[in-house]
């Protein structure tokens, strides 16, 4: 079923911002079968403010592309020079600083998964608890730089304060076209989604924007193209720029799951899907009120 939970009465909602956190390169033919021979796409590599009132917590969902693209392990650096240019003149760290909030004031760090330009620069957020799917842990080790061609370095998360989120457990439960997710808050206001097939560990989330209806549906890298959602296009194999045989580790699973989303997307008129490379939406909205310190309208 495409619905969702009706809202309660005195139903808790929450606010949505942009952060600006970088843009990057990317050759349409590597995500999308009919793409158009030599179109290079600059996208987008968005972050989102979520701010939950009842709780007072503030929730970073994705991190962008870092700055300092020094830091990034060495592997990462050559395909940045090689694949994937990027050009960031403002990161989510300035984004969220500029509109009045420190990294030290953020409590949950979510990211949908830990490729390099989702994860940007995670030192500063030294009180956040960081949430990922559990199954990107064994990626982590042995990692950068004990391993030296590793894409993912040791220190990404913070030991103490990082929560590896197991689907088989529970507390997860279905909720519209999509068969595990998680309320965060329990409240009906935000839940983390089970969004297999790119990334081992990567997630979606699925937030309620309104008390009468509303909701928006962040999706990550479960597509990189808006055809892909609207069933224009299929997923692209058999590009040399991917590790894998196409942008995602498991194509089928990563199918099956832009099927749940478009089903979201045509069943539900108040929901705004957004990807994380979304040019269209960037294209419309850069330096809106969409961008925080404002917020994003609800449907």
């Amino acid at each position: 079923m495409s619905s969702l939970p009706e809202p309660q009465s005195s139903q808790v909602f929450c606010t949505v911002s942009a952060l600006e956190a970088g843009e990057i390169d990317l050759s349409d033919n590597m995500f999308i079968t009919n793409a158009q021979d030599g179109n290079i796409t600059r996208a987008p590599s968005l972050s989102f403010l979520i701010q939950h009132p009842p709780s007072n917590s503030k929730i970073i969902f994705d991190l962008g592309i870092r700055k300092d693209i020094h830091n990034y392990p060495p592997k990462i650096q050559e395909w940045i020079k090689t694949t994937y240019p990027v050009h960031v003149s403002q990161d989510a760290l300035e984004s969220l600083t500029n509109g009045g909030i420190k990294p030290s004031e953020i409590d949950y760090v979510i990211l949908s998964h830990i490729h390099w330009d989702h994860t940007g620069n995670t030192a500063p957020f030294t009180k956040a608890r960081f949430l990922v799917g559990a199954a990107c842990k064994p990626l982590l080790t042995p990692g950068y730089p004990t391993d030296p061609n590793g894409r993912f370095a040791t220190d990404l998360l913070p030991p103490d304060r990082t929560a590896f989120l197991d689907t088989s457990a529970d507390v997860w439960t279905p909720i519209g076209p999509f068969p595990r997710a998680f309320d965060l808050f329990g409240d009906g206001s935000f839940y983390i989604i089970d969004s297999p097939g790119h990334l081992p560990g990567h997630v979606n989330v699925l937030i309620r924007t309104s008390a009468d209806g509303g909701w928006i549906y962040l999706a990550g890298d479960s597509a990189h193209h808006w055809h892909l959602i609207t069933g224009e296009a299929d997923v692209a194999v058999g590009h040399a720029g991917h590790l894998h045989s196409c942008a995602h580790e498991n194509k089928e699973q990563a199918e099956d799951h832009i099927r749940r989303i478009r089903e979201l997307w045509k069943g539900n008129e108040r929901v705004r899907v957004l990807l994380a490379h979304d040019q269209p939406w960037y294209k419309l909205n850069k330096g809106s009120k969409a961008f925080w310190p404002g917020k994003i309208e609800s449907l």
